[in-house]
């Protein structure tokens, strides 16, 4: 599965972006649609994740309640909504898809059981 990006750019803390991931066939192998992002220096990061058969979306700490994970299923796409961005949100942000089939919760943000990536975009937030 191809996971193909838009959205990103440059905003002012504060601000809001969307950025969305329209995966390129049927996603009815996929059972995880996630969120990552990578700062210079650091490792890559879950952000958030969503269960595409049902269940709770899962959110790193550092973002809940600021940003919001959505798919719409009839069009194979996935959303993230980010709102009161920080300086510290500033990465590369990557959509990913996992045909893992269910893992506890904390494993959903973790890239080892990820196996198909979109290219990133980049989100610069600045102060």
């Amino acid at each position: 599965v191809q996971m193909v990006k838009s959205g990103g750019g440059s905003v002012q803390a504060g601000g809001s972006l969307r950025l969305s991931c329209a995966a390129s066939e049927n996603t009815r192998n996929i059972y995880y649609m996630a969120w990552f992002r990578q700062a210079p220096g650091k490792e890559r990061e879950g952000v958030a994740s969503i269960p595409t058969r049902g269940g709770p979306e899962i959110y790193a700490d550092s973002v809940k309640g600021r940003f919001n994970i959505s798919r719409d299923s009839a069009q194979n796409t996935l959303f993230l909504q980010m709102s009161s961005l920080r300086p510290e949100d500033t990465a590369m942000y990557y959509c990913a898809a996992a045909a893992s089939g269910w893992v506890p919760p904390p494993a959903a943000l973790s890239t080892e059981i990820y196996n198909d990536w979109g290219q990133g975009t980049q989100v610069t937030v600045s102060s």
